[in-house]
Parts: structure tokens; C-alpha cells; sequence
């Protein structure tokens, strides 16, 4: 089944960690490092964007809401609606923290900063 970009609906983990993240202005702010998924709901719970940092040393994990990140094929990247200033007050943190808890902590925030509507759990 499509999504409105054309889009399968389903995806293999695989394919995405690993792939590229754009700003609009075609700035690559980052990488997928790895999804968190609940699986209970059977739902992303977010995504993990790193970057920042030379080598992974520095680098800074994000999690950002899965509706947020946008596939466009000619870039060959996720496009998200932020820049890297933005996304710098953003959630941040390692991601062993990011899923403490089962990650419902950063979950709610991420989903409250980029004011993405959450679902519930």
C-alpha cells in the first residue's frame, strides 16, 4: 500500500539506519543511526539521528518522531523540516539513556518539541 509520496508503507530496518539526514535546504545534518521500537503498540517509537562529532567521538544521538523523517529518492535521504540549529535545542542524549525505560521519556519529549502528535501507548 502507498503512502502519499508514492511510497511502500513497509520498510526493512535495514534500509533505513544508516541512511542519510537532510534539511530542506539540502544540509546533511546527520545519520539514522537505529530505530526504537514498541513493541507492544507495534510502532516506531522514534528514530535516533546522530550527529555532530569526528568519528563518532562528540557525536550527539536525537530522537526524532518517524513522522517527521520524509524519504525523497533524488537525495537519498531522509528530509526532515529542521535545521542543524534547530535540531541542536533539541532532545539529545546517548542512546543508552534514549532507551531507558523503554524510551517513553524521550518519546514524549521528542514528540513535544517538534510538536508531532503522539500515539498512545
Amino acid at each position: 500500500m502507498p503512502t502519499p509520496s508514492g511510497h511502500s508503507t513497509a520498510i526493512r530496518a535495514k534500509k533505513v539506519i544508516g541512511t542519510a539526514v537532510k534539511s530542506n535546504d539540502g544540509d546533511k545534518i546527520g545519520v539514522v543511526e537505529d530505530l526504537v521500537l514498541d513493541k507492544e503498540n507495534n510502532t516506531i517509537l522514534f528514530a535516533v539521528v546522530g550527529f555532530g562529532g569526528v568519528l563518532k567521538v562528540g557525536e550527539k544521538y536525537h530522537p526524532l518522531p518517524w513522522a517527521v523523517l520524509d524519504y525523497d529518492e533524488d537525495e537519498d535521504a531522509y528530509v526532515v523540516p529542521y535545521t542543524e540549529d534547530e535540531l541542536k535545542a533539541a532532545p539529545t542524549d546517548t542512546i543508552e539513556e534514549l532507551t531507558k525505560n523503554d524510551g517513553l521519556a524521550y518519546r514524549d519529549q521528542s514528540y513535544a518539541f517538534y510538536g508531532v502528535e503522539q500515539y498512545q501507548s
